[in-house]
């Protein structure tokens, strides 16, 4: 844990031009305090410990404004700028080297348990105020524009995601102007009766259906 920790400090360090010095990093970077609370909660949370990992994740919501859920998956040297109003949900996954701004939100479609909350691969790029919904997969070396809106919805790797609801505007270094697939749960590559259930969860439907009238 202490080397993935570093690898989070060393992240501020590069991404931040702001953080001057380590020790103004470790005092004043209150994104970075959430992010290695949310370690040492993760663990707490992996061995069953009750109450406790939801506690401690309340607590850096309300010191930090980044609500991370203690069961989130977190790879190394993850960034957040600013952190103010970030969400991460119970099952969201998150890879190597991401950077993620103010006001994204990872979040789930509705009530059902299990996997409801996205899966974001290696070297992505979330900008302010993004919100994803739902299980969808994430590729890697992506970009998501500020305010994009991906519902439901995969995205390929090295890829440009912007607008409401998201589309493809840069795909493997060249200018395109493409939707975004269907996320592969709703396409028939896992359990069918789980498939049911999420493809009619009603908040996913109702946020669908307004885009949709844009």
């Amino acid at each position: 844990m202490l080397k993935t920790i570093i690898q989070d400090i060393r992240a501020v360090r590069k991404n931040d031009p702001a953080a001057k010095n380590i020790i103004e990093v470790l005092l004043c970077h209150t994104p970075l305090h959430a992010i290695i609370v949310h370690r040492l909660s993760h663990v707490l949370y992996q061995i069953g410990i009750p109450v406790l990992p939801r506690f401690i994740s309340a607590l850096m919501r309300f010191w930090t404004g980044v609500e991370i859920h203690p069961g989130a998956k977190i790879g190394k040297s993850f960034f957040i700028d600013h952190g103010t109003g970030v969400v991460i949900g119970e099952t969201a996954e998150i890879g190597d080297n991401c950077v993620m701004f103010h006001n994204v939100t990872l979040g789930g479609t509705g009530h059902h348990r299990g996997k409801r909350h996205p899966t974001v691969g290696n070297n992505v790029l979330i900008g302010t105020g993004a919100t994803l919904l739902g299980p969808i997969k994430v590729g890697d070396n992506v970009r998501i524009g500020a305010e994009a809106v991906i519902i439901n919805r995969d995205v390929p790797d090295n890829c440009t995601v912007v607008g409401a609801p998201g589309k493809i505007v840069k795909l493997n270094g060249k200018r395109v102007n493409l939707k975004l697939p269907r996320a592969s749960y709703q396409r028939g590559d896992e359990n069918e009766e789980r498939n049911e259930l999420l493809t009619t969860e009603p908040v996913a439907e109702i946020i669908e259906d307004q885009f949709s009238k844009l």
